[in-house]
């Protein structure tokens, strides 16, 4: 029913996205999307006027960026300057040792970090959905994954083990075998591909299935420390774009998730609960704000380029009067504002909370899949705007036109949104 397509980072498909009607009539479930701590929606106020990256730091971010590509090298410096600034604990609970910032806030600063160095703000958002997914839980009740929060106000960095070859059912399924121990700790011996953040992480967030009982195969989430024995990481990132996230593959051969660090163990086939529902809901306006971010960027260097450069046919006034390069300026911008748009709304309706009958999925999926199909627009244009030399391997342009590219491999993809979104409408979702 979906096609398969290249993975990257999370492999979340189709099989993913249980339909709230058919949710267990429970309220703890039903509320899952709308906040029974209204306190918690001005938690960060004091945060609302000020920037939490400045543009200083921004501006050093942006004169490395393409170094990382150039050599195909971590991003080591922005990292440690992020974390410095807070950018890592951003979204965790000032009672828990970080600055409380919104979804809605998160998603503006995320869109500034990606407009200057699109490989750091894609790979950090990999570590920014965990903290997003523990956040969703405690805020209606459950402090199952409050434990995330603590870490990551600690400094420890979080990535994502869920891409494997040829598993195109995503957290329904797994190739990665996870095997009981008896004392609730898990076992784990598979390979995982698409490791952002490889050379970093403190944890590794995975899931692997668990067939010892066959008639009941079981899907364990869980997170696996960096010292601990039993994984590897195979270097593997060699690519057209996104150089420095540095996802690499990694081998599980063995290594063990105690007991208390086992988030959930749920049924194998389309997980229905709030903690994925978590994932979700702050992985896809992540998503979208990267490429939000990268379109914004290259518009705004098309801009100085066409106010710079002279025209002879012109005589000698710049490209900004010619009525080609204006219509181009006006396409690029009227796609930035609906991607925005849309970014905006969706981020602010999941944060305030969905209805238990309104189609959040669809919400969340139409900005992630908007965004990154009008990114590669507006990149498309720029480029246009621009002219020939931004084709040169010098030129910032270059590099985002190959880093937007990787927007449609996110899963997930063109085909598997559609369907979802078009079923979630029809009240089908599910069902076929």
């Amino acid at each position: 029913m979906v096609s398969t397509a290249l993975e990257y980072d999370t492999s979340l498909r189709l099989a993913d996205f249980a339909p709230p009607a058919t949710a267990p009539h429970d309220a703890a479930h039903e509320s899952t999307h709308a906040s029974t701590h209204p306190a918690a929606h001005d938690r960060s106020s004091r945060q609302a006027s000020k920037a939490l990256l400045s543009d200083d730091l921004l501006e050093r971010i942006g004169l490395r960026a393409a170094s990382y590509d150039q050599e195909n090298r971590f991003f080591a410096e922005d990292l440690d300057e992020l974390k410095q600034a807070g950018f890592l604990r951003a979204s965790v609970p000032v009672e828990l040792g970080g600055l409380g910032l919104t979804l809605p806030e998160l998603i503006r600063e995320q869109v500034r970090l990606a407009s200057r160095a699109p490989a750091t703000a894609l790979a950090l958002n990999m570590h920014q959905y965990w903290i997003g997914a523990a956040l969703h839980l405690l805020r209606h009740g459950d402090d199952s994954a409050r434990w995330i929060l603590s870490e990551a106000a600690a400094g420890k960095v979080f990535a994502a083990g869920h891409g494997e070859p040829g598993n195109d059912l995503g957290l329904a399924h797994s190739f990665v075998k996870a095997t009981p121990l008896g004392d609730g700790s898990y076992r784990f011996e598979g390979r995982k591909i698409f490791t952002s953040l490889a050379p970093a992480w403190d944890w590794l967030g995975v899931h692997g299935k668990d067939d010892s009982d066959p008639d009941h195969p079981k899907i364990v989430h869980a997170f696996i420390r960096r010292d601990a024995p039993g994984h590897r990481t195979v270097k593997t990132w060699d690519t057209l774009g996104l150089r420095a996230t540095q996802s690499d593959d990694t081998l599980l051969e063995g290594v063990v998730a105690t007991a208390d660090r086992v988030i959930r163990v749920l049924p194998a086939g389309v997980p229905n609960d709030p903690f994925v529902d978590g994932i979700l809901g702050a992985v896809l306006p992540g998503l979208a704000a990267v490429y939000f971010g990268v379109a914004k960027r290259a518009f705004d260097l098309a801009l100085v380029s066409a106010k710079s450069r002279s025209s002879a046919l012109l005589q000698g006034r710049s490209y900004a009067y010619k009525p080609f390069t204006q219509k181009t300026v006006a396409e690029a911008a009227i796609e930035l504002d609906s991607i925005e748009a849309l970014l905006e709304r969706v981020a602010d309706r999941w944060w305030a909370g969905y209805p238990a009958d309104e189609p959040w999925i669809a919400r969340l999926l139409a900005a992630k899949q908007h965004a990154v199909d009008g990114a590669v627009r507006v990149v498309d244009l720029s480029l246009q705007i621009a002219g020939a030399g931004a084709l040169s391997k010098r030129a910032e342009l270059e590099r985002l036109y190959r880093d937007v590219r990787a927007g449609a491999f996110h899963p997930p993809n063109a085909d598997a949104s559609h369907e979802v979104i078009g079923q979630a409408w029809l009240g089908i979702l599910g069902t076929v």
